[in-house]
């Protein structure tokens, strides 16, 4: 099994102190948490895509190359790129030249994009935004392919004979549909026989284990070997501690704020109370044990390779996101590796050669934040030959 730790870059006061960093922070944190994560032993880390308040993520690709610059072997996702959204070669030329900075570290989480407000803000109207994700992605993985493109797509110019450069590192990239709630995702997904990447961070396990199912299901519709696919899936939070009783403690607090804001919202709470939350979302609250027995619960289900936790403290201090993070690696993930194994991905690409190792800046200028109770500033990696991590939201 693979892990990732992800952010969508939310903006906004921290759930127990209330204290909000400023922008610049708040970007200095997302970096520094990148080089944690790689410094753990983490696979990937992936950014999300929001055009709307309280996030600051409508960038990644800017985001995503600075950790690149500072990173030499954890690999890069996007999470999500939001086709629906955007000129697909706009996009094409963003990630191409991502895939070279990176030394062919990308991978790519793609969806629609949940959220009223950043539609409007793009004219995209509920009636063709699935039209939308699917005439993007498909345009997006010829343009990936292919030296030259003619296509007439409904939502762009069309391309005649046309050449877009930079020409990618990676031939193909993986790419990977995020879905929560619908089956046009899914579909996309299965068709084009890429994995999926279940968004399961709202609600209990079951609508997302039905999508899944029917993913494996159109899988086999298209002519796929069922054998190879692959899905991802997420976590709607982690705290693990040596004792549950430690861990429930720290947690519920923040469940608590979350729960306030949410109500000033005017969201209906899908779980009942903090314990309900516990015990049937896709939380991973307790100890190191029940972690790995409520994941190998959701693997049952899902059949997932890759899982996704969250790369922001939310709530905790820096100081036990660390160390959770740290337990996490020492005495969690090491079992799952074992218990679950992540499949062979057909084409996987060779490693980058050494000659494209990423430059290191004189000085860095986006050190990690150094909050008051910070631990000291993690140590950069050597840095050394890239290598492949063979393996994978949301939307």
């Amino acid at each position: 099994m693979k892990f990732l730790a992800i952010t969508l870059i939310v903006h906004a006061p921290d759930p127990i102190t209330g204290l909000q960093k400023t922008t610049t922070e708040r970007f200095r944190e997302v970096i520094g948490n990148a080089l944690v994560a790689e410094e753990l032993g983490f696979d990937g880390v992936g950014v999300g895509e929001r055009h709307e308040r309280p996030f600051i993520s409508s960038s990644p690709p800017v985001v995503l190359s600075h950790i690149a610059a500072l990173t030499a072997r954890i690999r890069l996702f996007t999470a999500v790129t939001t086709l629906s959204l955007l000129d697909p070669v706009r996009a094409y030329e963003d990630y191409a030249t991502l895939d070279h900075l990176s030394g062919g570290r990308l991978e790519l989480i793609i969806g629609k994009g949940s959220g009223a407000a950043q539609r409007e803000f793009f004219h995209v109207t509920p009636d063709d935004q699935w039209e939308r994700n699917a005439e993007s992605y498909e345009l997006f993985r010829q343009i990936w392919r292919n030296p030259r493109v003619t296509a007439q797509p409904q939502f762009r110019p069309a391309l005649r004979d046309a050449e877009v450069w930079p020409r990618p590192l990676q031939q193909p990239i993986r790419v990977w549909h995020g879905s929560a709630t619908s089956r046009e995702s899914v579909d996309l997904a299965a068709r084009y026989g890429d994995p999926l990447f279940s968004a399961n961070v709202t609600n209990p396990i079951e609508p997302y284990a039905e999508l899944v199912r029917y993913y494996r299901q159109q899988w086999a519709h298209y002519g796929h070997d069922p054998a190879a696919a692959v899905a991802g899936a997420g976590t709607a939070g982690y705290y693990a501690a040596r004792s549950s009783q430690h861990a429930l403690a720290v947690y519920q607090p923040i469940f608590a704020a979350q729960r306030e804001f949410q109500a000033k919202l005017g969201l209906t709470p899908v779980f009942t109370d903090f314990d309900d939350f516990v015990a049937r979302s896709s939380a991973l609250i307790g100890s190191p044990q029940q972690v790995i027995e409520k994941v190998h619960r959701y693997h049952d289900q899902f059949g997932h390779s890759v899982m996704h936790l969250h790369a922001d403290a939310r709530g905790l201090t820096d100081a036990q996101h660390r160390e959770s993070l740290e337990l996490f690696q020492s005495d969690i993930a090491p079992v799952l590796r074992r218990d679950i194994p992540d499949p062979p991905w057909p084409g996987d690409v060779p490693a980058a050669p050494a000659r494209l190792k990423p430059a290191r800046p004189e000085p860095a200028r986006l050190k990690p934040a150094r909050p008051e109770s910070a631990r000291p500033e993690p140590a950069r990696p050597e840095q050394g030959p890239y290598e492949q991590a063979p393996y994978e939201p949301a939307q």
